[in-house]
């Protein structure tokens, strides 16, 4: 007898190739260190953002020099080593357009690193991009082997007590799901009762559906919380219907929506949410250990690049610009501590 789980499996699969492939191929790399590239190798005083994106953003090439005032800001240690350790928490696959690795299988391009580099060109500074899994992402800004975090991490009141931020971008939610689904979020977390939705464990949209997870669980309802090792996986998962939907960042699922468009199986968002909360709009904050002295410097970096243009570019090049901030803040109230 013919194993029909097994064939429904190859044609879930064999739709979500094109979906998948861009994905899984560019973020299949298991470096911890991104390599001397295009993106790090540009000459002084020229970033080359979206390298190797394979379409997933628009190369530009952006001037930026060094700021000397801004330069002066840094702790001595940051100065006299030369070089900017940036943390990226992209293993084990990484999320288009945020942090994934180029068509050269090496390089980790994306608008989180990018950005890094910029700061490190207004700064002086050599980049030094280290690709991670998230967790492992905090461990090394915690044991000072990474400088500074870009890798969409949210400003919250909690994380306050062990880092410090500045902020620059918008931090917005979506829930995908697939275009056929009926269901819309609506700003509603009771729609969410006797749904099954995927998460990325330890991120901040997983502390926010478990908080409406315990409130539908005293109005005596459900909401089951799934999680897979990659997103990959997840989104095979949101095709074969082993999922409602997943709620995770806007920008990963806005582009993951227009690369299902050619596909089978096309997927829409349901609906948004501040990564704050109802009350707070959510911001991403570049990241660096408390009392590090670096959330003013790379704060004032990026306030430069906003104010002479750069910044505009950047966001332009990875199709981000509806998630643009007017000025970047030094630890700019975050996500509360509860949310509700």
């Amino acid at each position: 007898m013919p194993d029909f789980r097994s064939s429904r499996l190859l044609r879930i699969l064999a739709a979500s190739t094109t979906a998948a492939a861009l994905t899984a191929g560019l973020a299949a790399c298991g470096s911890d260190t991104s390599s001397s590239s295009a993106a790090d190798s540009a000459s002084k005083g020229t970033v080359t953002v979206a390298a190797l994106s394979n379409g997933a953003g628009t190369q530009t090439e952006i001037k930026v020099s060094e700021v000397a005032a801004i330069r002066a800001e840094l702790p001595a240690s940051v100065t006299k080593s030369g070089q900017l350790v940036i943390g990226v928490g992209a293993l084990p696959a990484g999320s288009a357009p945020l942090a994934f690795v180029g068509s050269d299988q090496q390089t980790l391009t994306g608008a989180e690193p990018d950005l890094g580099r910029l700061v490190a060109a207004v700064l002086g500074l050599k980049p030094v991009v280290q690709n991670s899994t998230w967790e492992n992402l905090f461990v090394g800004i915690d044991s000072g082997k990474t400088d500074v975090g870009f890798s969409n991490i949210t400003d919250t009141e909690e994380r306050k007590k062990k880092y410090e931020f500045a902020s620059y971008r918008e931090d917005n939610l979506a829930f995908e799901v697939a275009r056929s689904s009926t269901w819309n979020f609506n700003n509603d977390w009771t729609t969410l009762a006797d749904k099954t939705v995927a998460v990325g464990a330890g991120t901040n949209q997983e502390k926010i559906l478990l908080e409406w997870q315990g409130k539908l669980k005293a109005a005596g309802k459900d909401l089951t919380i799934k999680y897979f090792p990659d997103n990959n996986a997840t989104h095979l998962a949101l095709l074969g219907g082993k999922i409602d939907a997943y709620f995770g960042p806007n920008p990963a699922i806005a582009y993951q929506i227009t690369q299902d468009a050619k596909t089978p199986n096309p997927t829409r968002s349901a609906g948004t949410y501040s990564g704050a909360g109802a009350s707070l709009q959510g911001l991403i904050a570049a990241t660096a250990k408390k009392d590090s002295g670096l959330a003013k410097p790379v704060a004032d970096a990026i306030n430069h690049l906003i104010q002479n243009g750069q910044y505009g570019q950047w966001l332009a090049a990875w199709n981000l610009s509806d998630e643009a901030v007017t000025t970047s803040q030094v630890n700019p109230p975050g996500l509360p501590l509860t949310n509700s």
